[in-house]
């Protein structure tokens, strides 16, 4: 059974930090493209991060380029994504997503194959 929990969403003021995990099981992370994707209230959800099972590549959204830092850490098979200097328009429930296969660069929900429940993540003074 494939499955994906997200955790480390929470309460945090503008310009502070959160690091969210994902935790797969049924597979190993290694051998799957991971993404991590966002969900405001009442808005589509949008692509954050992802690394590629391609080539192990990480691509940035716009929004989250030069902020979020997306990383792998092979021996927990946890796919964590850093969010500094975080918005208030960064507030929503973030996803993690994998897939079997997935080449570099930036790719839709539809891409993916397994999703988790999602974290909140809520960026107010």
């Amino acid at each position: 059974q494939v499955q994906l929990v997200e955790s480390g969403g929470g309460l945090v003021q503008p310009g502070g930090s959160l690091r969210l995990a994902c935790a797969p099981s049924g597979f190993i992370a290694e051998y799957y493209a991971v993404g991590w994707f966002r969900q405001a209230p009442g808005k589509e959800r949008e692509g954050v991060a992802n690394i590629a099972s391609s080539d192990g590549s990480m691509y940035y959204f716009d929004s989250a380029r030069g902020r979020f830092t997306i990383s792998r850490d092979n021996a927990k098979n946890t796919v964590y994504l850093k969010m500094d200097s975080l918005k208030p328009e960064d507030t929503a429930v973030y996803y993690c997503a994998a897939a079997k296969w997935m080449g570099a660069g930036p790719q839709t929900p539809d891409r993916y194959d397994y999703w988790g429940q999602g974290t909140q993540v809520t960026v107010s003074s």
